[in-house]
């Protein structure tokens, strides 16, 4: 159960207003669309990761008070995940292109049978008969 930010009771986490004071938890009506809200104080837009990549494009910046683009900005960096290095970027290189490499062997095995084919047929035909005049 999610709590009522004007009211302190208790709510559905799905409840678009509130049942006690009728406060709108839910952004356009929809259970899906989380409403956040500042506190009596401060705005949103200061701890907001869109304000400050200045990618927001909210009518209410630098001054809103709610918000559903709301994405609390967090400097701390993640800790390493030990998947750096250059094994890694091939890798993930080879996953991404392993379509492109496989079509890209198939040609090029092709066009290597192709040259085979023409180079072993050039020895195996007889060279022309030359016409002896006597």
């Amino acid at each position: 159960m999610a709590e009522c930010p004007r009211c302190h009771q208790s709510v559905d986490a799905q409840a678009i207003a509130c049942p006690h004071c009728r406060m709108v938890l839910k952004a356009y009506g929809h259970p899906g669309m989380t409403l956040h809200r500042a506190t009596e104080d401060g705005y949103l837009c200061t701890t907001c990761v869109y304000h400050e990549d200045d990618t927001c494009n909210f009518p209410q910046r630098p001054f809103a008070k709610d918000c559903t683009l709301y994405n609390k900005d967090t400097t701390q960096t993640p800790p390493p995940s030990g998947r750096s290095g250059k094994g890694f970027a091939l890798k993930t290189w080879w996953r991404r292109n392993t379509v492109w490499i496989a079509l890209s062997a198939i040609v090029l095995l092709s066009v290597l049978l192709t040259l085979l084919n023409s180079s072993a047929n050039q020895s195996q035909q007889s060279p022309p008969a030359s016409i002896e005049r006597s």
